[in-house]
Parts: C-alpha cells; sequence; structure tokens
C-alpha cells in the first residue's frame, strides 16, 4: 500500500476501458477506500467515448474527465519523432512509447484540477509503460503518489482479471479466446500476450484487427504525393490537410494497402525480451515519405549525424524519458536540420510496401549539372588528386607493413 494515500482521498486513473483500467476502478474502492477519477485520453484509439465513460461509473467511478488530445498528440509529440526519424531496435515506430508522455501530463494536470492525492494506472509490473507513465508524472508532479495495482494485487495474470471483472459484473472484451492486450491510437495499434508471447509461433490471422492482409490487398498499386514543411506532413495529393485529417487519410491508405505490419522481439526497458506485433499504416508511410526527402535534402554528414540523434532519441522515447533535458536538446538540431526539409514525395502503396520514387523541394541539393553522364560542369580529372590523398593513408600504412614484412 501506498504511504500517504487516505481513505476517501481522490484518486485520478489513467483509464481506457480494457480490462486492467476497468477492474482497476472497484480494485482501488475496495482496497484504499478512495474516490476514483477516471480520466480517458482520447488520442485517436476509436470508439466511443461517451460509453468507456459510462462504463467507468458503472465500474465505480466518482467522476470522469474526457479530454480530446487528438491534435497535441500529432504535433507535440508523433511529428516531432518523425522529424527525428526515431525508430526502436529499426523497426518500432514507437506508437506506444510516444503517447505515455502526453497522458501522463494530462493526467497530473486532472490530479490538480480535483485535488487529487495520487494517481494510477494499469501497466503491469512487467512492462515499458509503468516506467513511461510514472516518470512524466515525476517530471510534472513529483509530490504525487503513484498506485500501480499490478504490483500490489494478488492476481496474476488475464484469466484471473477476468475472472475479477466477471465476479463484479463489469463487461470486457477481453476473453480466453482472444486474451490479446491492445493498445490503439492515431499512431498505431500494439497487439500482445495469448499466442503472441510464443516467438516460434506465426501471428495468428485474427490478432490484426486494423490492416488488411498484403495477400488479399489491392492487385493494382496506388500512388500518393506527401508534402511537408520543414519536416512535417502537410498536405497528401496537393491537398492541405490538418494533422488529424492528414493522419486518418494515411492510415486509411496504409490499412487499405496492409502496410505497417510489423513483428518483432523486442528488449524491454525493465530487462527481458517481449514480442510485440504492431500495425502502423500511415506513420510508415509518412516515414518513407519523409526519409525521401531527406535524401534530396540533406547533406552526407547530416544525414549521418541525424542517424546517430535518431537511434538516440528512439531509446529516449522508449525508456519514458521525453522530458529530459537530452531530448529537449537532441530536438534542438532535429528542428534546426529539418529547416531545409520542404517539399514533396510521390510513393507507391502495393500489398504491404511502400516505396519512395520521386521527390522535389526547393531546397533540394541535388545538381544535374553534376550527377549527369552526359558532360556537365564535372571535371573528371579532379577526381585523380582526391582519390590520391583520401587513399594516402593506406599507401603509408602499406610501406610500414611491407619493411616489416607483413605485406
Amino acid at each position: 500500500m501506498i504511504d500517504g494515500v487516505k481513505a476517501d482521498d481522490t484518486v485520478v486513473l489513467a483509464y481506457s476501458g480494457g480490462l486492467d483500467t476497468s477492474i482497476i476502478i472497484p480494485w482501488l474502492k475496495e482496497n484504499y477506500g478512495v474516490k476514483v477519477v477516471a480520466f480517458v485520453a482520447d488520442v485517436g484509439q476509436g470508439g466511443d467515448l461517451t460509453q468507456i465513460g459510462e462504463k467507468a461509473m458503472h465500474s465505480g467511478a466518482h467522476d470522469v474527465v474526457i479530454r480530446d488530445l487528438q491534435e497535441e498528440f500529432l504535433t507535440q509529440y508523433a511529428f516531432p519523432m518523425l522529424k527525428a526519424e526515431a525508430i526502436y531496435e529499426n523497426v518500432y515506430l514507437l506508437g506506444t512509447a510516444i503517447a505515455r508522455p502526453l497522458i501522463a501530463k494530462h493526467l497530473v494536470e486532472v490530479a490538480r484540477e480535483v485535488g487529487a492525492s495520487a494517481v494510477s494506472h494499469g501497466a503491469t509490473g512487467k512492462g515499458n509503460d509503468q516506467v513511461r507513465f510514472e516518470l512524466g508524472v515525476m517530471a510534472w508532479a513529483p509530490d504525487l503518489k503513484v498506485i500501480a495495482p499490478w504490483r500490489e494485487w494478488n492476481i496474476t495474470g488475464r484469466n484471473e482479471a477476468m475472472a475479477y471483472a466477471q465476479a463484479r459484473n463489469i463487461p470486457v472484451s477481453a476473453t480466453p479466446s482472444s486474451p490479446y492486450s491492445r493498445d490503439q491510437n492515431l499512431w498505431h495499434i500494439s497487439h500482445e500476450g495469448g499466442m503472441l508471447e510464443d516467438p516460434g509461433v506465426r501471428t495468428p490471422p485474427d490478432v490484426y484487427s486494423w490492416t488488411t492482409d498484403p495477400t488479399t490487398a489491392p492487385d493494382s498499386p496506388e500512388w500518393v504525393r506527401v508534402g511537408f514543411e520543414a519536416g512535417v506532413p502537410v498536405s497528401i495529393n496537393g491537398i492541405p490537410q490538418s494533422p488529424v485529417e492528414l493522419m486518418e487519410t494515411v492510415n486509411n491508405l496504409g490499412a487499405k494497402h496492409g502496410i505497417g505490419r510489423v513483428s518483432m522481439v523486442e528488449n524491454r526497458l525493465v530487462g527481458m525480451k517481449s514480442r510485440g506485433v504492431y500495425e502502423t499504416p500511415g506513420g510508415t508511410i509518412l516515414y518513407a515519405a519523409r526519409q525521401g526527402l531527406t535524401s534530396l535534402t540533406w547533406d552526407r554528414e547530416t544525414m549521418a549525424f541525424a542517424q546517430s540523434v535518431a537511434q538516440r532519441l528512439a531509446r529516449l522515447i522508449y525508456d519514458g524519458l521525453w522530458f529530459s533535458s537530452l531530448r529537449e536538446s537532441l530536438m534542438a538540431f532535429v528542428d534546426k536540420a529539418n529547416c531545409v526539409v520542404t517539399g514533396d514525395c510521390e510513393l507507391m502503396l502495393y500489398k504491404g510496401m511502400v516505396t519512395a520514387h520521386a521527390q522535389s523541394s526547393p531546397f533540394s541539393l541535388y545538381s544535374a549539372d553534376l550527377a549527369t553522364f552526359d558532360g556537365g560542369e564535372y571535371d573528371h580529372q579532379d577526381a585523380q588528386g582526391f582519390i590520391h590523398l583520401f587513399g594516402l593513408p593506406l599507401a603509408v600504412r602499406y610501406h610500414l607493413l611491407h619493411k616489416r614484412g607483413e605485406r
């Protein structure tokens, strides 16, 4: 039990309406005697949030707070991550990880507004999300207590959690035959648990809930042109769109063509490996479009350094350190480098694949006069002196090895 939390105190719970958070409401009341305010963050997970709020009240919540955070999620979190091209372990586009700091920030705001002494979440003691939520709380309100039921109660797994819900007449979507833990927002949907816990088993078809099976996707490719301004996507096929509209557009396109499916075994922050299945249809398109544009607008050294920054930022995001000074400092480089990432990239969508085929930008570094095979301004004789100086260390090393009889 958490010291400093008394009966009749108010606790704000990050509530999704899923299995874990649904049973946390009665558990908090039974074990702490507190009033529970359910905070629902709308980050584009879909569903009727009013019904989710009603379910929270039916489960025993004292009150429900619902906030539409979709635009803030994209403009302040997901799109800055996109500008950095952050990808965890070269595969995961960080859909769950990037939403957690936003939810934690607003969880604290709601707690302050209702005078809560503590906040609570449904993340397990084995997962990354407990770290992400709690680091977010520490960044904004280190005085608030955090109650993490999965680290306290005697429930050991999802089957017991389902039985707990059934005993209290709380409806949940999870069943013994479909026990998957899912998290969805505008950027992606993740699937964990059940048969997925065996990495030697193929992902069952019923796991995927968003994207079309690539084998049954349209037999004809579809072309799409994504426009960017300073690294941020702003238009589709030349038509300006708001952040949420644009994300919905590319998500629909990607889902239609079976794009963005990933099954990976990842290294969790808490020290174990886990298997996750992700669907990121729109995000995959945007990453491909942006990479096509940076190939035109970034010089070699900027691109090389940006790749190292992307890797470091991916780790910070995955580990829940969005509000760290290092993340903010690295983003200063990202913002500066993206000043020239403006223009359009044309992509082909086809049976699970997205490929960039053409790009244009007012900041293009491409010179046809230099690159052409037919004449142009380039003096081929300049290469001889360049190669001689570039390879000079190799020649010096040869003489050393030859003198020692090693070459």
